[in-house]
């Protein structure tokens, strides 16, 4: 298939750029958007980047009615000389490609995204954050488009990218966050969606997510759907146990999300020689760790916080404080590895960032 040029269109007006101090979460966007649609007839056409806009959508189209949708997120750094830096991007599009897979979506050409992508950052440079503790977050998503109420796959589909400059995920930033183990709700089971990054995942996630805040929980641990008896992942992140020095985390098993901060960390503690198993692990070994004073350190893993330390685990409304509420040592210092190579102060020798194509921020 030959390759298929990006039509741009430039937004005539510049929305302000907020203050570094001010950014939240996914509450701002840049100026511009790319999109791309796709027909069973053209396949995947027309990749332009296009000022940020609402998206014109038929009340019968199939995302609204059968949640036939998947996303990714990434992030784009500025280095010490001012470059902008992305983190295993290629990760992103292989990610999205087998949730694509799962949810009955055509295969994308990952070059082609990841060129679109390239331009966009390239077009609204201006947007990407230099703060201590702030990035650009990068939010690509396909939506089946078809307006059609049979119980189907769609036939059209739009792809899109949006970026947003971000300070921290949690407020707690790189201070330990309280968790508390859900034992009624259970988020996914192998041969379900688990292991896709798709909407419903999410939403399915909420209610235990709205009750574990109402009692001041950052975040909920799921156990398995079937036995509720082991350990799955956190709500936004994969979950890491240091236990009598030996680093654990649950094997993928179908029903957990394979994330890029989690192989990263992976290969980070192999390299280091820190002992690290993938295997299952029930929520009774991890309390009898505690009990036994095994249970050293816990962490999540994931794009938006890259490293979170839990400094509380509550279950059946039992606390269990750990690492005496603070930051342990293996935690700090994958922290402090993965966000110097994403900023560029510290050296990638796994290779791992990729340079926006000729990009260099204003100063």
């Amino acid at each position: 298939m030959p390759k298929q040029p990006i039509r741009v269109e430039l937004s005539s007006t510049k929305k302000p750029k907020p203050q570094s101090d001010q950014l939240e979460f996914g509450k701002i966007f840049t100026d511009h958007m790319f999109v791309m649609d796709y027909s069973i007839d053209q396949g995947w056409y027309d990749p332009r980047i296009i000022p940020y806009q609402a998206i014109p959508m038929d009340p019968a189209s199939m995302v609204y009615h059968y949640g036939q949708s998947v996303f990714e997120g990434l992030k784009a750094y500025v280095s010490e000389d001012q470059k902008i830096l992305l983190f295993r991007p290629e990760k992103n599009m292989e990610r999205l490609n087998r949730s694509n897979d799962r949810l009955c979506i055509p295969q994308i050409d990952t070059e082609t995204v990841l060129e679109g992508l390239n331009e966009l950052i390239r077009i609204d440079k201006d947007w990407v954050p230099d703060a201590e503790g702030t990035s650009l977050y990068i939010r690509p998503f396909i939506i089946s488009t078809e307006p059609y109420l049979g119980v189907a796959p769609s036939s059209t589909y739009k792809l899109l990218i949006i970026l947003s400059p971000v300070g921290s995920y949690y407020k707690e930033g790189i201070h330990p966050v309280k968790i508390a183990v859900e034992n009624e709700f259970v988020r996914a089971v192998k041969g379900g969606t688990g292991n896709a990054k798709t909407a419903g995942n999410y939403a399915s996630s909420l209610k235990a997510q709205q009750v574990a805040e109402t009692k001041g929980f950052s975040q909920v641990l799921w156990l398995d759907g079937v036995e509720k008896k082991y350990i799955e992942e956190v709500g936004s992140m994969n979950i890491f146990f240091k236990i009598n020095g030996e680093i654990v985390t649950p094997e993928l098993n179908g029903s957990i999300l394979e994330g890029i901060t989690r192989n990263s960390v992976l290969e980070l503690l192999k390299h280091w020689g820190i002992p690290v198993t993938e295997r299952k692990i029930s929520i009774d070994e991890l309390i009898e760790a505690h009990q036994s004073g095994e249970l050293e350190e816990i962490f999540g893993t994931g794009t938006a916080a890259v490293i979170s330390p839990v400094g509380e685990l509550i279950y059946h409304d039992q606390p269990y404080v750990i690492q005496d509420g603070q930051t342990g040592e293996v935690s700090k210092k994958l922290y402090e590895a993965i966000t110097g190579i994403q900023k560029g102060t510290q050296p990638d020798i796994f290779g791992w960032t990729v340079e926006v194509d000729s990009v260099v921020k204003q100063a």
